[in-house]
């Protein structure tokens, strides 16, 4: 199951970051990777983890997979939906830990419930900063990135 999830992350990463090294981006190469991200989330959707941990690296592949593709064949936002549903069963058996801390931001990004960010920024003022992880510091970035631009979950005054 590892495996295909850190597959999922690989792909998910490739099209995020598609074009970033200032190589040109072309339609059907794009088009390929969504394709690829989104049939790789598709087939683990159904799947489940043997671990809490690995339940976890799960619904963030496959929130990560829904939230990047363009594709959608109607039943996208439910399955996102039970996706969530299954992290909020194992959120509380997680320790306070960096997988714990990717959960809740990802989750954090859907639905902007500041139960998630506080319990996210006492994880954080747990770390210590002069030490941070690459991924300790994307965590927090994400975070302050959902913090300040919450849209579309915030009214747009003209």
């Amino acid at each position: 199951m590892q495996v295909k999830i850190n597959t999922l992350r690989r792909a998910i990463h490739d099209l995020l970051y598609l074009g970033i090294d200032n190589e040109p981006i072309y339609s059907d190469q794009f088009c390929r990777l969504n394709s690829e991200v989104y049939q790789q989330t598709e087939a683990l959707y159904e799947c489940q983890g043997s671990t809490d941990e690995e339940e976890a690296s799960l619904c963030i592949v496959l929130l990560l997979g829904y939230s990047v593709t363009a594709y959608d064949h109607g039943d996208k936002e439910a399955k996102v939906q039970s996706v969530l549903n299954r992290s909020w069963k194992i959120l509380d058996r997680l320790p306070a830990s960096l997988l714990k801390c990717q959960l809740l931001v990802i989750c954090y990004g859907k639905v902007f419930d500041e139960a998630l960010a506080k319990e996210l920024n006492e994880i954080i003022s747990g770390w210590n900063k002069a030490e941070l992880t690459l991924e300790q510091t994307e965590v927090i970035e994400e975070l302050k990135n959902l913090k300040e631009n919450p849209y579309p979950f915030e009214e747009i005054k003209e």
